[in-house]
C-alpha cells in the first residue's frame, strides 16, 4: 500500500507541476501586475537544472544498461540496487529518476519557450 501511495504521490506531483507550466505558456507577455512573465527557473537556475539534469540523464542511461542503480542517501551508504538481486528497489530508484530527468526537462523547456518569445 505505501508503494501505491508513493507512485501515486509522485504521479500527482507530475500533473501539478505540468499544470503550472501550462499555465505560465498560456499566460501572455505580462501577469496581472504588468511584470513581464518569468519563466519556472532564472539564468543561474537554468544552468544548474541543464547540469543537475544531465547527470541524471546519464544515471539514469546506465542504470538502463548496466542493470543496477546506486542508492543515494546516507540511509544506504552506497548500497547498490541491481536488476537480478532486488527488483522492486531497483525499479523505484529508476522511477525516482526518470521523473526527475522529465521534470527538470519540462522545467527548461517552459522556461525557453517564455525567454524565446518573438
Amino acid at each position: 500500500m505505501l508503494t501505491f501511495l508513493y507512485y501515486a504521490l509522485m504521479l500527482l506531483v507530475g500533473f501539478v507541476f505540468y499544470r503550472h507550466g501550462q499555465k505560465l505558456l498560456r499566460q501572455g507577455y505580462r501577469d496581472r501586475n504588468g511584470e513581464p512573465t518569468q519563466g519556472m527557473v532564472g539564468p543561474v537556475g537554468f544552468l544548474v537544472l541543464g547540469a543537475v539534469g544531465c547527470y541524471l540523464l546519464f544515471a539514469l542511461l546506465r542504470a538502463l544498461a548496466r542493470g543496477e542503480v546506486p542508492c543515494v542517501g546516507k540511509g544506504c551508504a552506497g548500497q547498490i540496487y541491481t536488476l537480478a538481486e532486488q527488483a522492486g528497489p531497483y525499479w523505484a530508484n529508476v522511477f525516482f529518476l526518470l521523473w526527475c530527468v522529465l521534470a527538470f526537462g519540462y522545467a527548461l523547456y517552459v522556461t525557453l519557450r517564455i525567454w524565446l518569445r518573438p
